[in-house]
């Protein structure tokens, strides 16, 4: 049993192995700490013995006698502290660094992962892999280490002195620990399903609660708290039954261990006893040829022994469970750390030293990964250095699909985008998305004060430059506003602000990064036309020069600009300046007759 539970420690050593090498000299420490004290403590029931041996002789006994063996007690009780002081120390400080470890190198992976990997995957679960998942790695690293050393050297050293002292008694002791191990093996897979199908119930748990939490103001608007309320009742009840299940199981499997360990305990003291009496009668047991010749005081030894072994029998119990849970745990997060990761830099990758912004679509298609047709096809369109663009179309033209393109949020076709004559795919992404600001169109914001919010791309930045950035989106007299300034806090994904409040907040974060190319999209949708037209204003003064792209659903905001793209059903219609538009493209001449007829009416 202990063969496998390694087998499978080792199994995972691609996520294990490199963690343990990190901390080795902790281990080191702990490991031999651990087996000092397994030594040690098995030298109490020999000065048990001792003690019983001189008390039990008919000679006189002196307080010298008594005072030798109490002194070695207190002795062997010193090292025992020092040496389980130690262990803890060692073997649970590089269990903790390594769930920490673990932790830092998961919350990176999360984020060099794709979009992809978050459409398939809630959010809810992989937070469940960040919590319960490497706590009971973390939990079997520490003190599966600690029980697992127990076992082997404890059960060794206590097997060892038993059959030194009666090798019928040890027998008797060693058969119902054997029989406990090859029954474990058994009950450990069925453990392992039961606590795999209770993680799987966790998973749903946290992501109902997650999702619920984040739409709490539509469940509030649309009154069905109750409803919501019923639906979690039930993903918690199957949750606890899950739970439940596993814990009973647990419990069982811990009952017949201490079951096993009392009638064994009950087994030898009644034969012990009886071969004593028949030792001191002068009529000592012999069975299988074998004289049981066992005085009173090496059976209290014996019984220490035994005593001593009992740990190792109830921590193999722990291990068991433990190992259910690490393997299916490390499995989670094995799978998570080894998830391919679909962008990512070619060879030789190209660094944008000094971008001049020139973009360049080149028969450009694309379709998300779980989709069946294009959102983008054909597209084919350049923008010079400096020039400010626009991009319109309904609905589902896939506006922004285009510009997550240029953001390489998605792998694409080579020779389809290019940056500064640059392919897109050649291009190191740290150093394209530095030479990019974007303004997304959900408007994000952290939990956090507004001026931490502002200078996110620039945390080193002045107060000035962040009012200045404020002031570009219009959005510093509403800050100036706030009781606390720039110093109240957003709440979170920015709750406490209105949307326009939000939208201007993300551009000045976009702007305060002076990046040669900006991206919004469709970020002054949720502004009045007074604010629009300043923030338009304030782009065309303080962004000359630099290319930026504009996505919008009224013709109104991007109207003024150099150049506006058509999207028609994900396809170009048109590329041209607004004034030529109005002659050759249908599309933009509709939006623009609907916006004089909206502005009429």
């Amino acid at each position: 049993m202990r063969g496998k539970i390694i087998r499978g420690l080792m199994k995972k050593r691609s996520i294990l192995k490199d963690y343990y090498s990190r901390y080795i000299g902790l281990f080191i420490i702990g490991i031999f700490a651990d087996i000092m004290v397994d030594v040690v403590q098995t030298f109490v029931p020999e000065f048990l013995g001792e003690m019983v041996e001189i008390v039990s002789s008919f000679s006189s006994v002196t307080v010298g006698d008594i005072s030798h063996i109490i002194k070695k007690i207190m002795i062997v009780a010193s090292i025992l502290m020092v040496g389980r002081c130690l262990l803890r120390y060692g073997i649970m400080q590089a269990a903790s660094r390594i769930e920490a470890d673990i932790r830092h190198d998961m919350f990176d992976k999360a984020e060099r992962l794709s979009q992809r990997y978050y459409h398939e995957n809630k959010i809810g679960t992989i937070m469940s892999w960040f919590s319960s998942d490497v706590e009971a790695v973390e939990e079997f690293v520490g003190w599966g280490t600690i029980m697992m050393i127990d076992a082997i050297f404890l059960s060794i050293i206590s097997i060892y002195k038993m059959v030194r002292l009666d090798v019928i008694l040890s027998v008797i002791a060693i058969i119902p620990m054997l029989a406990l191990i090859i029954w474990g093996n058994r009950v450990e897979k069925v453990m392992s399903d039961k606590w795999e199908e209770r993680q799987k119930q966790y998973d749903r748990l946290y992501d109902f609660t997650q999702e619920t939490f984040t739409g709490i103001r539509v469940i509030k608007a649309f009154v069905k708290e109750a409803q919501e309320l019923k639906a979690f009742s039930k993903v918690a009840k199957d949750n606890s039954d899950s739970n439940l299940e596993f814990a009973h199981l647990s419990i069982k499997f811990d009952v017949y261990i201490e079951m096993i360990i009392g009638i064994t305990m009950t087994l030898l003291m009644g034969l012990g006893s009886y071969f004593v009496y028949r030792n001191v009668s002068g009529m000592p047991v012999s069975l299988f040829g074998h004289s049981i010749g066992i005085s009173a005081a090496k059976l209290i030894v014996f019984i220490g022994y035994v005593d001593t072994l009992i740990w190792p029998m109830i921590a193999m119990g722990q291990i068991l469970q433990m190992h259910s849970r690490f393997k299916t745990s490390s499995d989670r997060i094995y799978h998570f750390l080894n998830e391919d990761e679909e962008i990512h830099n070619a060879e030789n990758a190209v660094i944008l030293d000094d971008c001049k912004g020139k973009i360049t679509f080149s028969h450009f298609s694309f379709a998300y990964p779980d989709g069946n047709t294009h959102s983008l096809h054909d597209v084919s369109f350049e923008i010079k250095p400096g020039e400010m663009i626009g991009v319109v179309g309904k609905i589902g033209s896939g506006k922004t699909t285009l510009v997550n393109s240029l953001l390489h949020l998605y792998n694409i076709e080579r020779g389809t985008i290019f940056v500064d004559d640059v392919d897109l795919m050649d291009i190191d992404i740290r150093s394209l998305r530095d030479n990019i600001a974007y303004v997304p169109q959900d408007n994000f914001l952290f939990s956090d004060n507004i001026r931490n919010n502002i200078s996110f791309a620039n945390s080193n930045a002045e107060m000035e430059a962040i009012r200045q950035a404020a002031k570009f989106a219009d959005v510093d007299d509403n800050i100036l506003g706030f009781s606390e300034g720039y110093e109240t806090l957003t709440g979170e994904r920015g709750v406490t602000l209105s949307g326009g409040q939000k939208q201007r907040i993300s551009i000045a974060r976009a702007y305060i990064k002076d990046a040669p190319i900006m991206i919004m999209d469709d970020a002054v949708s949720a502004v009045d036309m007074k604010t629009e037209e300043t923030i338009l204003s304030n782009i065309n003064e303080k962004r000359k020069g630099k290319t930026t792209i504009i996505i919008a659903s009224r013709v109104s905001t991007v109207s003024h600009l150099d150049k506006i793209l058509v999207l028609k059903e994900g396809t170009v219609e048109a590329f041209d300046t607004p004034e030529n538009l109005l002659q050759i493209s249908p599309t933009y001449q509709k939006m623009v007759y609907l916006q004089k007829l909206e502005s009429e009416l």
